[in-house]
C-alpha cells in the first residue's frame, strides 16, 4: 500500500471506525484485496509487540511473573464482562440437530442474539488490563469462565465483581434483596460503594469498544477474533500509559536498534517494597 505510515495508518483506521475493506480501499487508492492483506500484516504486528495484559507481558519471565502475582495480591482487583455480537456461527456437516447445537453454543438470551463474551481483570481505578480471557460462547456463565482465570492468580488474590459472580469466594460481591424483603441501609451503602469501585472496570472497556471492531457485530471470520480484540487491548495499553515502548536508536545514525516493552507496573512493585 505504498508508503509504511499509510498501511499503518489504514490499519488503525479500519480497527478504529470497521469500515469494510472495500471503502477502505478507496480511501488509500488501492484494491480491496490490498486493503485485507495490509491489515492483517500490521495486525499480526501490533498483536505480537503489544502485549494484552499485564500477565500475557510477564508470562515469559517465570520470576518476574512470580513477583507480579505476589504483588497484586496487594490490590482489590475488579472482574466484569462484556458481551459482542458476532455473525451467527456457519454450519457445520449435514445433520441439522448438529448445526442448531453449534448456533446454539454461541447464542445468548440476553442478548438475543449470536455472541462472544470477554470477561476483563482490572487493576483498582483501570490502571491496568491484569488479564482478558477473549471470544468465550456468549451463553457461558461469568462465574464459571472467571473461576478459569482465577487458576492464573494467587490464591491470596481478591476481586470485586458484581451479582453474576456471587458463590466465589474470592470475589466480593453485592447483596441480593432478598425476596419478598428489603436491604438493610448498611446494606445498601455496602453496594453503593462496591458500585463505584467497580465503574472503573466499566470505564476500561469503554476504551476497548472505542474500537467500533470490538463495539459493532464482528464481520470478519470468528477464527480472527481473538487475536483482533488481544491487538486492541494492546492499543489501550499503550495509550493509557500501562505498557511503556522503549526505543533504543543508533548514537550515530539515530536508527533503531530495538523496542522493548514495560509495564508502569514496575513503579507500585517499588512502593510496595519500601
Amino acid at each position: 500500500m505504498g508508503e509504511t505510515p499509510c498501511s499503518l495508518a489504514a490499519s488503525l483506521i479500519y480497527l478504529r471506525h470497521h469500515i469494510n475493506f472495500q471503502l477502505l480501499g478507496l480511501q488509500f487508492q488501492v484494491s480491496e484485496s490490498t486493503a485485507n492483506s495490509t491489515f492483517n500484516y500490521w495486525q499480526s504486528l501490533f498483536r505480537e509487540a503489544l502485549p494484552a495484559s499485564l500477565l500475557e507481558q510477564v508470562k515469559k519471565c517465570e520470576e518476574e511473573s512470580e513477583i507480579i502475582r505476589e504483588a497484586l495480591t496487594e490490590y482489590e482487583l475488579i472482574v466484569d464482562s462484556a458481551e459482542q455480537v458476532r455473525e451467527r456461527p456457519l454450519a457445520v456437516g449435514h445433520a441439522t440437530r448438529t448445526n442448531y447445537h453449534h448456533q446454539k453454543k454461541f447464542y445468548s438470551g440476553k442478548k438475543k442474539s449470536h455472541t462472544f463474551k470477554n470477561p476483563f481483570i482490572v487493576l483498582p481505578k483501570g490502571e491496568d488490563i491484569v488479564d482478558v480471557v477473549v471470544g468465550k460462547p456468549g451463553p457461558k456463565s461469568d462465574i464459571n469462565i472467571c473461576r478459569e482465570s482465577l487458576k492464573k492468580f494467587d490464591d491470596k488474590q481478591r476481586l470485586s465483581g458484581d451479582k453474576a459472580y456471587v458463590g466465589e469466594e474470592q470475589i466480593k460481591t453485592p447483596h441480593k434483596k432478598p425476596k419478598n424483603g428489603e436491604l438493610t441501609s448498611q446494606q445498601k451503602k455496602y453496594n453503593k460503594l462496591l458500585s463505584s469501585n467497580r465503574i472503573f472496570v466499566e470505564h476500561g472497556i469503554r476504551l476497548v469498544k472505542i474500537f467500533k471492531i470490538a463495539g459493532e457485530r464482528f464481520r470478519l471470520n470468528s477464527s480472527k477474533y481473538s487475536e483482533v480484540i488481544l491487538t486492541i487491548c494492546g492499543l489501550v495499553r499503550l495509550r493509557t500509559g500501562a505498557l511503556v515502548l522503549q526505543v533504543t536508536k543508533a548514537s550515530e545514525s539515530a536508527e533503531t536498534i530495538e523496542v522493548l516493552s514495560a509495564h508502569s507496573f514496575g513503579a507500585k512493585l517499588t512502593s510496595i517494597a519500601s
